[in-house]
């Protein structure tokens, strides 16, 4: 770090930095409010989507007993032919979106397999396209993390670092200069 200059030039350097860290502030921690609520959004929807793919399987387990049957082939009945994903820009975190998610149920015979075949492919269609949303919001929480965690930390720096630094240097100074100014 260099030597702070005790004179008006350096002063007045250090009261327009002064200055300018105190404009950023505000937008920062804006920024980093939002980003958290955001953030809370995000968690809040995932813990709907785990809801929902619970009340699936209990409502399935409860309906559906018959699953219980492993004669009935029903690997790779649902399986997931298309996603796609777009980016939206939220305070500077690009987090994915789902813009397209395509399903495709197995032909099988109607009349090979059992009739409460055609629910459970429903189901399964159901709790594949929840699971998937699932993945996509947990990704979204994790970069949501990443990007509160930075913008933290360029709150901290400024708001305990820059400007208390920033504050000293000028009280430094201005002591000098009045004690120069008195001899």
């Amino acid at each position: 770090m260099s030597r702070l200059q005790l004179n008006k030039s350096s002063l007045s350097r250090e009261q327009k930095k002064l200055k300018t860290y105190q404009q950023f502030l505000p937008s920062l921690d804006l920024k980093r409010q939002e980003l958290l609520r955001h953030r809370a959004e995000t968690q809040q929807i995932l813990a709907q989507k785990k809801q929902q793919i619970q009340a699936i399987l209990d409502q399935t387990a409860r309906f559906i007993p018959m699953l219980s049957n492993d004669r009935v082939d029903l690997n790779d009945l649902v399986t997931v032919s298309d996603v796609k994903l777009k980016y939206e820009n939220i305070m500077g975190a690009n987090l994915p979106v789902i813009k397209l998610l395509e399903l495709k149920i197995r032909d099988y015979s109607f009349l090979a397999k059992p009739h409460w075949v055609d629910g459970v492919s429903i189901q399964l269609q159901g709790l594949l396209r929840l699971r998937i949303q699932v993945q996509v919001e947990q990704r979204r929480l994790a970069l949501l993390n990443i990007a509160v965690k930075k913008i933290t930390q360029r709150v901290n720096l400024f708001d305990k670092v820059l400007i208390p630094t920033t504050q000293k240097n000028i009280k430094q100074i201005k002591i000098y200069l009045s004690d120069a100014e008195r001899a």
